[in-house]
């Protein structure tokens, strides 16, 4: 098992340093490293050059303005009955955590069902749950 892990590192070595497995120069380096590959090329690839995918759609959405995964903070409500807390869900419920005193640090968790809003069994603010769309 040795022997195997010795001729494998050595020709390993001796791609890197030019050489095939049999001792014999090849034409050059069969890989170059990441560092003058990026350079010779114009740089490393940033985030949006390199996106594909479902990734690429969220970027362009989200440089639209669009918010399609509710990633961003949401905005703040008073909480009251006329102007409750939204709460976006693809589902009929979710499970909702509201720290009712600023600083509290236990959490009141509760489901929020779909329909009319619903109060904190805790602190008496008013979430209503919207649906939400997925791309």
């Amino acid at each position: 098992m040795a022997s195997r892990l010795l001729r494998v590192c050595a020709a390993l070595r001796g791609l890197s340093e030019g050489r095939n497995a049999l001792g014999s120069m090849s034409f050059g380096p069969l890989r170059q490293s990441g560092a003058s590959y990026s350079l010779k090329t114009g740089g490393i690839p940033t985030d949006e050059e390199q996106a594909t995918g479902l990734e690429r759609k969220i970027m362009k959405a989200m440089e639209k303005g669009l918010d399609p995964y509710s990633t961003l903070p949401p905005p703040h409500y008073p909480g009251t009955k006329e102007e409750p807390n939204i709460v976006p869900s693809i589902n009929e419920k979710r499970l909702v955590g509201c720290i009712c005193e600023e600083d509290n640090s236990t959490v009141i968790w509760f489901w929020l069902h779909k329909g009319e809003a619903q109060r904190c069994p805790s602190c008496g603010s008013y979430y209503k749950l919207v649906p939400h769309e997925l791309p």
